[in-house]
C-alpha cells in the first residue's frame, strides 16, 4: 500500500515548499517538508493535535526571533 501525503491547506504556494502529513501502518502522524522528504517527524494523533492548536494560538509565531 503506498502512504498518501496531504499537502497543509497553508501551503498554496506554487514554489514547491510545502508541509505535508500522513498517517502511517501504524495510525501515527507523520509531517514532513516537501523540500526534504526524507527528513519525517513522527507523533501521536494526540500530540498533534496540541500541536496544531498551539498554531492556531500563534504560540509558534515567534519562533527564531531573536
Amino acid at each position: 500500500m503506498t502512504q498518501q501525503w496531504q499537502k497543509s491547506t497553508s501551503s498554496a504556494r506554487d514554489d514547491g515548499d510545502s508541509v505535508e502529513v500522513s498517517v502511517n501502518e501504524r495510525g501515527l502522524i507523520e509531517v514532513r517538508e516537501s523540500e526534504s522528504p526524507d527528513a519525517i517527524i513522527v507523533t501521536t494523533p494526540q500530540k498533534f493535535a496540541l500541536w496544531i492548536e498551539g498554531v492556531k494560538r500563534g504560540e509558534f509565531d515567534h519562533f527564531g526571533d531573536g
